[in-house]
């Protein structure tokens, strides 16, 4: 099962890069495996990522083998304590959401589809050095109620119950990210309020009842 679970994790870093998500040894991924989890080691480049370069870790930050894990173990662990639904987690310095992050400007319910992270907006958690602790509680906290946020002055982070998951949201928080900065050229945008996003809410909570249960 572990190295089902590697291969996971090294074919969705190189999506990170084929899709333009990611660049060279930037950004990370994991996947919950038992009591722990497989994230990319530090350094790799996931061009040429092999099953070498996955580090088994438990949730407190202790690892087995040669490698060093990524220097965002610490919220990645995090995440998993914090968030039992959550079988993957993608870490990524997208173009347009690292943008709106240097700006610390969370992206508002401009478009419906803010609804996919889980809630009313995506939002940007404060600053702190990577791989620390301090950034790792800013990121559990964003978090809490959704299941991706950007970081200021670094990336965004997007998890899901699957890596297939967890990368398709990272993916359309780039895109949300690049709506909303070119709308910012012109203006500000309207925003839909609670109310109708709530709605959305509770149709993208049936809608993905049924894609799961098409899938299974």
């Amino acid at each position: 099962m572990k190295k089902e679970l590697c291969h996971v994790v090294m074919e969705t870093a190189r999506a990170l890069n084929r899709t333009g998500l990611n660049q060279g040894r930037s950004g990370n991924v994991s996947v919950r495996s038992g009591d722990g989890l497989l994230i990319t080691a530090s350094g790799v480049h996931f061009d040429s990522i092999t099953d070498d370069d996955v580090v088994f870790c438990d949730l407190q930050g202790d690892w087995e083998g040669a490698r060093k894990p990524s220097s965002e173990l610490s919220f990645h662990s995090a995440i998993y304590r914090e968030r039992p639904d959550a079988g993957a987690v993608v870490h990524v310095h997208s173009p347009w959401a690292t943008s709106l992050a240097c700006m610390h400007r969370h992206i508002p319910a401009y478009h419906y589809m803010i609804a996919v992270a889980g809630g009313v907006d995506i939002p940007c958690v404060s600053y702190a050095t990577f791989g620390s602790e301090a950034l790792a509680q800013h990121v559990t906290m964003g978090l809490r109620e959704r299941d991706a946020c950007l970081l200021a002055n670094h990336g965004q982070i997007a998890l899901g119950a699957s890596a297939d998951s967890a990368l398709e949201l990272a993916a359309e928080v780039e895109n949300l990210a690049r709506g909303y900065a070119q709308i910012l050229a012109m203006g500000e945008p309207v925003l839909l309020n609670d109310r109708e996003m709530e709605e959305v809410l509770v149709k993208f909570r049936s809608y993905h009842r049924n894609a799961q249960k098409s899938e299974s």
